[in-house]
């Protein structure tokens, strides 16, 4: 039967780590349900609950059909469920178990659903216990309800300390809820002391009210007679429940606190995995004594305050281990670049509004490339722990490697997807690389996830650049061969890109595109200057706090100091890919209007495009095509197209009606001058255009 006042359990994340003792007096025993792979875990005294060894049950909630009737399940199945479709946060319910001697028990359950931000329900909580004795097969609906209230009397104050601590991060956090003034009312208590174990000392490290600690006590050795220490030597709490009591047992301690007229008080050890890790003492002056029902939420609270402290520090170390493991995974130094300004940042997440800091897989980079190029790199990966950080390293390092090998930008972001794939872990990354040419202003970009980059022109004025992209990096053997879809853009001098991830975009309440909308408004306010702009960014990333790292990146051409810009650009084509062939020509048009060659765009794009297409179809192999810039008796743009095939061109007549023929007839007629030479295995076609100077 539904137990519907069942009350809501708050619970820490981490419960049941070690049941409370109140469970284990109250014959309750812990269940932890993780919907998403379905396993039912149970403490010891839940095994006994159901009749049932260990070695009896594999943790599926199936197995439970040998000690629950189908009907009694199918009943509770729908209770669960109905709960988890009306949205609510906790059920209860009575149900029958068939014992190992065929006799049939009442049990009663109580469980609380656990969502994530999205509302959708990942995990259950909660006990079992054996309520034979508390219902009769006739009274069992009228009982049901009288109990459960009692109950909740009983464990109120527990719950709702646990429910603050619940959202403690850190030994501050902790010490925060349980010294405030509402936790001190929750409690009932005049005064509280709270201490944590050290080198065989107990060091206070809070009272409330504040200046309330008796002088000399601030740290004291475990076996001096004070009830702390005793609580903590013999790991049992001690209640004291008189004046007179309190005198006889601890008089060194007595005297300082008389003017606080305390009638009563329970110093309870706060225990963790069996290890004392500090006492608390609650001092009372409205009371005499403590009834076996008060004593046993005081054990319960002192419980699930220990496990709060535990995970608190454990959460510490791993953050300062973290932290130390990020910083030594990204780059120490940013290279410097020729022909652009540079500035980095990288920010850590803000943790449940707290000081405390979460740790990511975020990270930056930029790899400088032969031929005045350079690679500037973005990525996320998955998560926010130590493992994310060691990930982000190895697919940082990988990366790198591949860039400076010289493959294609989609090259080197499949090889990456492919070895984080290999590396045997179950993260994914978003990534973006952008290979930028700094004396053409032609940027390549590869997009594996991750959100597109914005534009900030010299105006001021900013725009997001759409960028096709694949899929994020690792997902390679569940969607076969990854192909990254190659985009171009042109980065004119005093341009500045923007490469981040989506902690700079992501805004609680809005979509990706509301998010970067802002962004790219925030760009075009911000200073001119990289290195302000990104201090500005990260400021208001400060401001607005949230839960996930942010790292940035800015690149900004500078306007070249000589009047007459020049360089080298190199293209790879293959045969069979026509979107390389465009991708060429493309290249070919935005480096000759770079270096000042406008007005012969247009000649060196269909000589070049013709030169390629020659051998591509002619040789069947694939065709390297070099645009440079040659200095000496007039300023002239070389057009070299490579193949492997030893064969030289032939100019012949095409004829009135043929369609191809006119290639070298083309060339002879647009260019100043062209040639063939020998190139090892293969040839080299080649032709040069003068270059006018505008007066």
């Amino acid at each position: 039967m539904a137990d519907r006042a069942a009350s809501a359990l708050s619970l820490p994340e981490d419960w049941p780590a070690h049941p409370d003792p109140i469970l284990a007096l109250n014959r309750m025993g812990s269940f932890d349900w993780d919907l998403d792979t379905g396993l039912f875990s149970m403490d010891a005294q839940a095994h006994a609950i159901f009749d049932l060894r260990p070695d009896e049950y594999d943790g599926r909630p199936e197995s439970l059909s040998v000690r629950v009737p189908a009907a009694e399940s199918h009943r509770i199945d729908l209770l669960v469920a109905q709960a988890i479709k009306d949205g609510r946060e906790n059920y209860g319910a009575y149900f029958r178990v068939k014992r190992r001697d065929g006799t049939l028990r009442w049990t009663h359950t109580q469980g609380y659903i656990r969502r994530d931000e999205t509302g959708r329900p990942r995990r259950i909580i909660g006990i079992v216990r054996d309520a034979t004795e508390e219902l009769s097969e006739r009274a069992v609906r009228k009982d049901a309800a009288a109990q459960a209230a009692a109950r909740r009397d009983q464990t109120n104050v527990v719950q709702i300390a646990t429910a603050a601590l619940a959202h403690a991060r850190t030994v501050q956090d902790v010490i925060d809820v349980v010294t405030d003034a509402q936790g001190l009312t929750l409690l009932g208590s005049t005064s509280l002391v709270l201490g944590l174990v050290e080198a065989g000392r107990i060091r206070l490290v809070a009272e409330g009210p504040a200046g309330t600690y008796v002088p000399g006590t601030r740290i004291t050795r475990i076996d001096e007679p004070y009830p702390m220490g005793e609580a903590v030597r013999t790991l049992s709490p001690c209640f004291i429940e008189s004046p007179a009591e309190f005198a006889e047992r601890f008089p060194i301690l007595w005297p300082h606190i008389t003017d606080m007229h305390i009638t009563s008080a329970a110093y309870l050890p706060l225990i963790a995995q069996a290890r004392p890790i500090g006492a608390m003492g609650l001092l009372y002056d409205d009371r005499s004594g403590f009834s076996p029902e008060e004593r046993n939420v005081l054990v319960a609270l002192g419980s699930s305050i220990a496990q709060s402290l535990q995970r608190a520090m454990l959460y510490e170390q791993e953050k300062d281990l973290a932290q130390g493991l990020q910083q030594a995974m990204l780059p120490r130094t940013i290279p410097s670049v020729r022909g652009a300004d540079v500035a980095v940042r990288y920010r850590a997440a803000t943790v449940g509004g707290t000081l405390g800091r979460d740790i990511g897989g975020d990270w930056y980079d930029l790899i400088p490339l032969p031929g005045g190029r350079v690679g500037a790199v973005i990525g996320d990966v998955q998560g926010h722990d130590t493992h994310a950080a060691a990930v982000m390293g190895q697919l940082r390092i990988v990366l790198r490697a591949y860039a400076a090998e010289g493959h294609t930008p989609a090259t080197v972001m499949a090889r990456a997807s492919v070895f984080l794939h290999e590396l045997d872990t179950d993260r994914f990354a978003t990534c973006l690389y952008a290979e930028a040419d700094l004396s053409t202003g032609v940027v390549q970009v590869v997009r594996a996830g991750h959100i597109d980059p914005l534009v900030r022109h010299a105006d001021g004025s900013c725009h997001r650049v759409p960028v096709e992209g694949g899929l994020p990096l690792g997902l390679s053997a569940e969607f076969g061969r990854l192909e990254y879809p190659v985009s171009t853009l042109e980065l004119d001098p005093g341009h500045t890109l923007l490469l981040c991830t989506d902690g700079l975009v992501e805004q609680p309440g809005s979509d990706l595109d509301d998010g970067l909308e802002a962004l790219t408004t925030l760009v075009a306010k911000g200073p001119d200057d990289v290195r302000d702009l990104a201090a500005r960014l990260i400021e208001v990333a400060e401001e607005r706090g949230g839960d996930d790292d942010v790292a940035l990146l800015l690149l900004r051409r500078r306007v070249p100091e000589a009047p007459r810009p020049g360089g080298r650009l190199q293209q790879h084509v293959a045969p069979g890919d026509p979107e390389a062939l465009t991708h060429a020509r493309h290249l070919i048009r935005a480096a000759v209007r770079s270096w000042g060659a406008e007005d012969r765009a247009d000649e060196v794009e269909l000589v070049a495009d013709e030169l390629i297409t020659n051998a591509l179809i002619h040789t069947e192999g694939s065709a390297i095509v070099t645009l440079r810039v040659l200095e000496g008796s007039g300023r002239r743009l070389r057009v070299e197209v490579e193949d492997s095939s030893s064969a030289l061109p032939r100019r012949r007549d095409a004829g009135e009606d043929g369609v191809s023929g006119r290639g070298l007839l083309l060339v002879d007629r647009l260019a100043d001058v062209w040639g063939v030479e020998a190139r090892g295995g293969g040839k080299c076609v080649w032709c040069e255009f003068l270059v006018y100077e505008h007066t």
